[in-house]
C-alpha cells in the first residue's frame, strides 16, 4: 500500500510504486514516476516527469527538479537541490518575464546506490555515478565517477567509498571496505569492483 499524508500534494497523473510514502507538505508533480518503497520527506518537491527508482529516499525539503532521473536505492539528503537551468534568468534581455517555453530544462542523473548529503547542490547537467557519495554542503558542477567520495565548493574527489558507504582503504593493490571487506580496483580515475568479491 502507498501512503500519502493528508497535507501532501500529489498529482493524479503521478505514478507511485507499491509501499511508497509521501509525507507532510511534500509535492509530487504530474507524470513523476516513483518506484516501490520510496520515501518523500516533509516539504520535499518532485518535479514534473521526474523518474525515481525503487527504495530511494528523498529527505525533508529536498528539491528534485525535472528532468532528473534517480536510480534504485538513491539517498537524497535534507535540503538537497538538483537544479535544471544552466543559465537561469527571470526575464529575457528585453526585460519581459520568461515563460516555461523560453528555456530548455536540463537534468541531473543520480545512478543506483549514490548518496547526496544534506544541503548539497548538483548543478545540471551532470551525472553522479553509482554508489558515489557527495558530502553535505558540496556544490557538484561536473560528472562524478562511480564510488567517488566528493566534497567541497566546487566538489572534488577526496577518495573512494564502497557500497556500504565507508571510505575505502588502500591495501595490497586494492581499495578495501573496512566494514564489509569488499575489494575494489582503481583504473585511472575510475574504480570497479574486484572479481573476487562474489
Amino acid at each position: 500500500m502507498t501512503y500519502i499524508a493528508p497535507s501532501a500534494d500529489v498529482a493524479e497523473q503521478a505514478i507511485l510504486g507499491e509501499g511508497t510514502k509521501i509525507w507532510h507538505l511534500a509535492q509530487v508533480r504530474e507524470d513523476a514516476v516513483l518506484g516501490e518503497n520510496c520515501i518523500v520527506g516533509r516539504g520535499a518537491y518532485v518535479g514534473t516527469g521526474v523518474k525515481i527508482g525503487e527504495n530511494t529516499k528523498i529527505q525533508n525539503y529536498a528539491l528534485v527538479y525535472e528532468p532528473a532521473v534517480l536510480g534504485k536505492g538513491v539517498f537524497i539528503g535534507p535540503a538537497v537541490v538538483l537544479t535544471n537551468d544552466t543559465y537561469p534568468r527571470s526575464v529575457s534581455p528585453d526585460g519581459s518575464l520568461k515563460s516555461a517555453h523560453d528555456w530548455t530544462p536540463v537534468g541531473v542523473t543520480i545512478e543506483d546506490g549514490a548518496s547526496i548529503g544534506a544541503r548539497a547542490v548538483c548543478v545540471a547537467p551532470l551525472t553522479v555515478g553509482r554508489w558515489a557519495t557527495i558530502a553535505a554542503g558540496s556544490v557538484v558542477t561536473k560528472d562524478v565517477p562511480a564510488f567517488a567520495l566528493m566534497a567541497g565548493v566546487p566538489a572534488r574527489r577526496l577518495g573512494w567509498v564502497g557500497k556500504a558507504g565507508f571510505p575505502l582503504k588502500a591495501d595490497g593493490g586494492f581499495w578495501v571496505c573496512p566494514e564489509t571487506g569488499a575489494k575494489y580496483i582503481e583504473d585511472g580515475n575510475f574504480l570497479k569492483e574486484a572479481e573476487d568479491n562474489a
